[in-house]
């Protein structure tokens, strides 16, 4: 950043910057941590924050709950729904049926890039709603019915 930007637009020169940096590395998946961008571009936590501001209006980047920002390209975006309704989706996308056995919450935590505790919780709900039996340490767990769609958005 110029040290003698104006600071009402240093955070625009910043996401700028950063834009220029994802164009520039089409591997980029994530943004830079915010103190590496602090350190770099001499630039307060705010002007930071502001400038990942912009770039979500923009649509080139979001935030990740318990992570650092995504890279958006070329009209990606995440699937905002709770994670419980879109590990109900995993029966009907994987053709489950009632009694069929449900994928552990390991490997629900890899397919939606989740930690287990928080896969545990969207589970817990979906055995509560009657959706799955309860499982445990050492029981798998199945499909008890199927998902009504007409009900939901």
């Amino acid at each position: 950043m110029s040290q003698q930007a104006s600071p009402r637009g240093t955070f625009q020169e910043l996401a700028d910057a950063v834009k220029a940096q994802i164009r520039a590395d089409q591997k980029m998946a994530e943004l830079p941590p915010i103190a590496d961008l602090m350190r770099d571009h001499r630039v307060s936590r705010g002007v930071v924050l502001r400038a990942f501001a912009v770039l979500q209006r923009d649509g080139v980047a979001e935030p990740v709950p318990g992570r650092r920002w995504r890279v958006l390209r070329g009209g990606q975006s995440a699937d905002r729904r709770p994670l419980a309704d879109r590990i109900t989706d995993v029966i009907t996308d994987d053709g489950l049926e009632v009694g069929a056995t449900f994928p552990s919450a390991s490997v629900l935590s890899e397919r939606f890039d989740s930690s287990r505790p928080t896969v545990a919780k969207a589970l817990e709900k979906l055995e509560a709603a009657g959706l799955l039996s309860e499982g445990g340490q050492g029981r798998l767990r199945t499909v008890r019915a199927l998902p009504n769609r007409e009900g939901r958005s």
